[in-house]
Order: C-alpha cells, then sequence, then structure tokens
C-alpha cells in the first residue's frame, strides 16, 4: 500500500461578510499518496483555490486538520512552518502576478534560497538559479531579464523553478496552465509530469478543465460549494460517475469530433448561497434527481465502492448513469 503523505479531515474556511458566514470550504476530507497526483476540479467560485490555499496555511483554517508526514500542520508555530514551508509550495495561476516585476529572473528564482539560507555564497547562488534554470526548460540567457520581457509560458516556468529551489516534496498547483495558450499548456503540463516522474513530487492539481485534469491527475475530487461531492480515480470517475453534478461537468467537456453528438446536460435552477447555507444538499436547487430526503442534512462522503466516494442521499436508492430523471 502507497505512503499517505497528505491528509486533510474535515478542512472549513469560513469569511465574515456583511450578509453572513462564507462557508468556502465546509468539511473537506481527502488524502494524497506519495508520488501521486490529486486533481481538484468544479466551478469557479467552489472553494478549489481556497482549500489549496488552508492546506498551505496561507489561509489560516476555520476548522480541522491538515497532517502533513504526521504532522498537523495547524499545531506548528512560525519556526516550525517556516522550516516546512521547504516542503510544501505553491504554483501560482496567474505566472505574472505572482511575480515581482522588479526583480530579475535569476532574483526571483534564488530568492528563496536565499531566505532559507540554502545557498553559503553568491557563487554557489548562481550555480543553483543555472540548475534550475535547465531543469525547468529556460535558456541560461533570460539570467538577467524581467517577467514583463517574457511571455506566459516562460514566466509560469519561472513560478514553476522557485516552487522547485527548496527541494520540496509536495507542490499546490493552482491552475498553473488556465492563464496559458492551448499549445503552452501542453508542454508546462508535460514539463510537471516529467518533473515529477524524475524528483518523485506530490502534486495537489486545481483546475476547472476536466479534459486537463483526466490525463494530469491519478485522483479527482470534485468541487461543490465548499464540499466534496465525489472523489475517485481518474479512470473510474471518467467510465462511471455517480453524482449528477459529475455528470453534467463530464457532459460539457468538448470532443474534436464532427460525428461526436454532444449530449450535455443542462443544469438549472438557483444556486445556493454559500452564506449561512441550510442544512441539506447543496446541490438539490439544480438537480434533476431531487427528492424530498435531499434537504434533510448535508450528504456525507460515502465510499460506494473501491477508493470511489460520492456524497449524494440518492446513491444507494438511485441508479444515476441509468435512470431518467423525467420518467
Amino acid at each position: 500500500m502507497a505512503e499517505v503523505i497528505l491528509e486533510v479531515k474535515g478542512l472549513k474556511k469560513h469569511f465574515k461578510t456583511p450578509k453572513g458566514m462564507l462557508h468556502a470550504v465546509d468539511g473537506v476530507s481527502f488524502t494524497i499518496e506519495r508520488g501521486k497526483t490529486l486533481g481538484i476540479v468544479g466551478e469557479s467560485g467552489c472553494g478549489k483555490s481556497t482549500t489549496g490555499r488552508a492546506v498551505l496555511r496561507l489561509l489560516e483554517a476555520t476548522d480541522g486538520e491538515v497532517i502533513f508526514e504526521g504532522k498537523n500542520i495547524g499545531n506548528l508555530d512560525k519556526k516550525d512552518m517556516r522550516k516546512l514551508r521547504e516542503d510544501i509550495q505553491i504554483i501560482f495561476q496567474d505566472p505574472f502576478a505572482s511575480l515581482n516585476p522588479r526583480m530579475t529572473v535569476s532574483e526571483i528564482i534564488g530568492e528563496p534560497l536565499v531566505i532559507h539560507k540554502m545557498v553559503k555564497n553568491k557563487k554557489e547562488l548562481g550555480i543553483k538559479v543555472k540548475e534550475l534554470m535547465d531543469l525547468v526548460g529556460l535558456s541560461q540567457r533570460l539570467l538577467n531579464t524581467y517577467p514583463h520581457e517574457l511571455d506566459g509560458g516562460r514566466r509560469q516556468r519561472i513560478g514553476i523553478a522557485r516552487a522547485l529551489s527548496l527541494n520540496p516534496k509536495f507542490i499546490v498547483c493552482d491552475e498553473p496552465v488556465s492563464a496559458l495558450d492551448v499549445s503552452i499548456q501542453a508542454q508546462v503540463l508535460n514539463l510537471m509530469q516529467d518533473l515529477q516522474a524524475k524528483l518523485g513530487l506530490t502534486f495537489m492539481f486545481i483546475t476547472h478543465d476536466l479534459s486537463v485534469v483526466k490525463h494530469f491527475s491519478d485522483d479527482i475530487a470534485v468541487m461543490y460549494l465548499g464540499q466534496l461531492v465525489e472523489k475517485a480515480p481518474s479512470n473510474i470517475l471518467f467510465k462511471n460517475p455517480r453524482h449528477p453534478y459529475t455528470k453534467a461537468l463530464l457532459s460539457a467537456i468538448p470532443v474534436a469530433s464532427l460525428r461526436h453528438k454532444m449530449e450535455r446536460i443542462e443544469l438549472n435552477g438557483e444556486i445556493t448561497s454559500p452564506i449561512n447555507p441550510s442544512p441539506g444538499c447543496r446541490f438539490a436547487k439544480r438537480c434533476a434527481y431531487v427528492k424530498t430526503e435531499c434537504s434533510h442534512g448535508d450528504p456525507m462522503l460515502n465510499e460506494i465502492s473501491e477508493g470511489h466516494f460520492v456524497a449524494c442521499h440518492l446513491v444507494d436508492n438511485l441508479k444515476i448513469n441509468e435512470t431518467d430523471p423525467s420518467k
């Protein structure tokens, strides 16, 4: 059995607003095995990025536990947390906004090494920066250039090099290719897969693009309004989705074929407010299968088969894949 490097238990992150408490992340639990990739998908605003930031303690969690290699991150003091930063890193979504425009490429990549005192002198720093640039496919002629002089793909490679500078074990990838052109997306994804194989990295890959996550992730977790509604190995989720929301997401994936007939599942109805949500399934107002029991408490994430978890009151009573809700 593979070793679990990260375990998240009942993670919550709530924000106070003038209208009440916003439940951005509400009781999320999952594990990630060492060297594997967990993809987290869902609509914009579902809490994917907030989950990633709460896992890294870039945002302090309202409740729950994040256990990395047996240590509860929430219990670490400032000194221990600073040391842990060497093992856990993040690649941000916007490769321009995440880079300091006043610093050169070499300064950006080398900054973590200086802060964490990983090098003894400027010569050693220069050597290490060049090694990192080679690792991510950046030409050394770009050492003294600034982010605004480069395209999006090169900027994101800088972000990846910076994340790798401290030899981390776990990286949160917060939609790292969504701001890039399609051709550049493929290059960056291939680079990240090569780096994972070479360095034994563990990824938490956050995205709204299911076609991307399918080929990049070992397991996929689907989020809806701050909660996980389904989690399964990638091949199982695409072959046998059980939650109505997952089915709707998969039906929207475009297929590059003139002969393929799109059978999209339209989601109608009002989106439940994440501010002080009432008990019950948050997807109920948009679900074609909704029953009265769907308003009776939050559905629990239960294992319906090995490694396949679903949060749905009807999953045991309704063959969602086979039943036409109109009948």
